[in-house]
């Protein structure tokens, strides 16, 4: 029996060296895809990190072309109000001119009238 022992013995001690000479295995296994899924989650990171860089970049840019919109359309509206209060302005000086022309013809009917009625007041022949 004690030669039995032996064999046994030694069949034991080789599965325990296979044992962990599996155990190892696993263990580089896991230690192998620890390293490429770090790798991985460093590779996104690196990209979203640059995806977030040229959002921004990408946003600052729309503000710029927004503000220049912006500034653009409202140097139009204030350039064509301005024509339209010049324009207005103009015709209001023209109606007024034309009401002075009006008022100073008319005025010049009455003067004879006028200074007739005041010299018959003035010397009592009313």
């Amino acid at each position: 029996m004690r030669g039995n022992l032996g064999a046994e013995t030694a069949a034991r001690t080789l599965k325990g060296e296979a044992s962990t000479e599996h155990e190892g295995t696993i263990l580089e296994e896991i230690r192998d895809k620890e390293r490429e899924l770090g790798s991985r989650i460093e590779s996104a990171r690196e990209k979203t990190t640059a995806m977030i860089a040229a959002a921004h970049s990408e946003g600052d840019d729309l503000v710029c072309t927004a503000e220049s919109m912006a500034k653009t359309a409202a140097e139009q509206v204030y350039w064509t109000e301005r024509g339209r209060t010049e324009t207005e302005i103009a015709e209001l000086k023209r109606a007024a001119e034309e009401e002075t022309a009006a008022a100073l013809a008319h005025a010049e009917k009455n003067v004879p009238a006028a200074a007739d009625a005041i010299v018959r007041y003035v010397t009592g022949e009313q």
